[in-house]
């Protein structure tokens, strides 16, 4: 029996595996980056162990590390969690080598499905070895890790050779392997999973299918169990399909089998050799704990009886601190508060912690059930609509919008999803009344004497913008001997943190945080506007050159375009610089076509959201 538990993870599912495992009794460690030293799965465990460092590549990537941390913990057994080592096969030998229980799969079932190029030709699917034009689109994939990283869609041959170069570099970077493989993209498919857990005894149970197609950048949104609309036949052979894989590998453990389905028919895509991201849904609709599945089967006892019947249905959406608007850049700060209610939100922070630039931009799961898609998907949208995620920009409003969407409400979505719709689902859309709110609640904070005349004087004025990146707002507002008052709207209720005002007839009711001296964050049921406050005479601001072009967030540069120097003309759209930020690559490209008169971006280097990277100065039209 397993006594003590290490999990060479961070964040969410380090906290998740600790849940799992104080509710057995088992004690736990935790191992931190010096980034992470006071994060929030520190905090939960046990004992903790550093590992020095803040890179992934010198800290959650250093098996030898781990296996050590382990061993000073005394730690009897260590899981994986996802992402990192969790599809190391060397990494699983060192611990078993260590004496230590792995809570995964046999080292050779996971040698068998690391590489996507091995475990196509186990399922036998074989990759592109040449690409013609005949072939594309394409996509360009790493054969080992996942979360989207290390790949890309080409649809342009020219392109091949740039995008194959970039994919290398971006997986070399997160999973310390920079094999890539081509295969054909299938366009206006879904991505359909299947859970799979299986004992040393020949159990192997498909646990019912998972449906991932909402994505960006080729990592998953939203994700929803059972996967809508499938006919049973197409099920049956899906659960086959993902039975045959671990029978092929003797597989033992949590595995997931992903497969794209397009015109009724099932494209194997790899298999997840660790416990997936998206795994809560499965156990909300079967009524499991596939952590506590994980650790029985690791300690060498069989899954009991048939597998359990699903009940209902669920639907998980995955919180980041992102601008989708603005291509999805990462965001940084301090989280002031995260709660999102009636539905179980997994997460890695609490109010206080700092999101910093090393690590996946997600800060949660929010997961809600129901007896059916349709409430599961209203309870999940409302429960997101209601929450409080102050601190800096996410995709919360993204994600409401996305789950009340007419073709995901009806089942009709494709993998193509946000490329056709991103713009609509980030366009502004602040509440009206909000920047009133928020400046009748300042001015109560900071009044001391009421503040009314007999005589009456200039309304006072306050201005705002709508974050991120939305329209400025000025608004005005009395002190009167009833109050504060202002046009349009009857003021009920104000203090510093809670307004009530009636509108055409209306109570509405806001709460307002502040935050530092300038930003706000003003909720109401129909979900929360954040607001900078501004100074009401514009400050000068530094100029900058036409063409200057800016970093979007905090992070390393880790290449720049071959041959690139000052003096060097370039077209509009072309990639020049490449940052990396929360384990996700972003290329920065020249605004038009000219030449570049400034490069300060050097590779290696970290730099601060707004550094100047480089200056393109326009060719004048003719």
């Amino acid at each position: 029996m397993i006594s003590t538990l290490l999990v060479a993870n961070r964040g969410e599912i380090a906290c998740r595996v600790f849940r799992t495992c104080r509710e057995l009794g088992i004690s736990t460690v935790a191992v931190h980056s010096d980034a992470d030293a006071d994060a929030l799965h520190v905090r939960e465990a046990d004992a903790a162990v550093r590992l020095p460092g803040a890179a992934p590549a010198d800290t959650y990537l250093r098996g030898e590390l781990i296996v050590r941390a382990a061993r000073a913990a005394g730690a009897d057994a260590v899981h994986p969690g996802y992402g990192f080592l969790s599809e190391n096969a060397d990494f699983a030998r060192a611990v078993l080598a260590a004496g230590l229980v792995w809570i995964g799969p046999p080292p050779e079932a996971i040698e068998a499905m690391a590489s996507k190029t091995r475990a196509k030709e186990l399922m036998g699917v074989e990759p592109l070895k040449e690409v013609t034009e005949a072939d594309l689109p394409v996509l360009v994939k790493a054969a080992a890790g996942g979360g989207g990283r290390g790949m890309r869609v080409v649809r342009e041959l020219a392109a091949l050779e740039g995008e194959l170069a970039a994919a290398r570099a971006e997986a070399a970077s997160a999973f310390g392997d920079g094999e890539v493989f081509v295969e054909p993209f299938v366009e206006g498919g879904r991505h359909v999973e299947v859970q799979i857990m299986a004992d040393a005894h020949g159990a192997v149970w498909p646990l019912g299918t998972r449906d991932c197609t909402l994505q960006r950048r080729h990592q998953k949104v939203v994700e929803e169990s059972p996967a809508p609309g499938l006919p049973p036949a197409l099920v049956d052979e899906l659960h086959a399909q993902a039975v045959r894989a671990a029978r092929v590998t003797e597989y033992r453990g949590a595995g997931t089998v992903e497969f794209l389905v397009a015109g009724g028919r099932a494209h194997f895509l790899e298999m997840n050799t660790r416990l997936q991201v998206e795994h809560p849904v499965t156990e909300a609709v079967f009524g499991i704990d596939l952590v506590a599945l994980q650790i029985r089967i690791a300690e060498g006892r069989p899954l009991e009886g048939e597998p359990p019947t699903a009940h209902g249905h669920a639907v998980e959406a995955r919180l980041y601190a992102e601008d989708p608007a603005a291509d999805w850049t990462p965001q940084t700060g301090t989280l002031h508060r995260l709660t999102v209610p009636g539905v179980r939100l997994d997460t890695g922070y609490a109010a206080g912690d700092t999101i910093g630039v090393h690590y996946d931009a997600m800060l949660a799961k929010a997961v809600a059930h129901a007896p059916t898609r349709a409430e599961a998907v209203r309870k999940l949208a409302g429960a997101l609509e209601r929450a409080a995620v102050h601190g800096p920009v996410t995709n919360r409003d993204l994600l409401v919008r996305s789950l009340r969407h007419p073709e995901f409400t009806a089942a009709r979505m494709d993998t193509g999803f946000y490329d056709r719709h991103l713009a609509g689902l980030t366009a502004a859309a602040p509440e009206p009344h909000a920047p009133l709110a928020a400046a009748l609640a300042d001015a109560h904070g900071r009044s001391r004497f009421g503040g009314w005349r007999n005589l009456r004087s200039q309304p006072s004025v306050k201005r705002y913008r709508a974050e991120p990146g939305g329209a400025e707002h000025e608004v005005r507002y009395e002190h009167t001997r009833d109050g504060l008052t202002a046009e349009g709207v009857r003021v009920v209720t104000v203090t510093s943190g809670r307004v009530v005002l009636e509108v055409d007839g209306v109570r509405r009711e806001f709460t307002v945080d502040r935050y530092g001296d300038d930003r706000v964050h003003v909720g109401t049921p129909r979900g929360v506007t954040v607001l900078t406050a501004l100074p009401l005479l514009p400050e000068p601001t530094a100029r900058r050159e036409p063409g200057s072009l800016l970093a979007p967030m905090p992070g390393t540069v880790v290449r720049v375009a071959e041959g690139l120097a000052e003096g060097t003309r370039v077209t509009a759209g072309q990639p020049l610089v490449w940052l990396e930020a929360m384990k996700m690559e972003h290329r920065i490209s020249a605004p038009a076509s000219g030449t570049l008169t400034v490069l300060h971006a050097v590779p290696g280097h970290q730099v601060e959201v707004g550094a100047l990277l480089a200056v393109v100065q326009e060719e004048e039209s003719v």
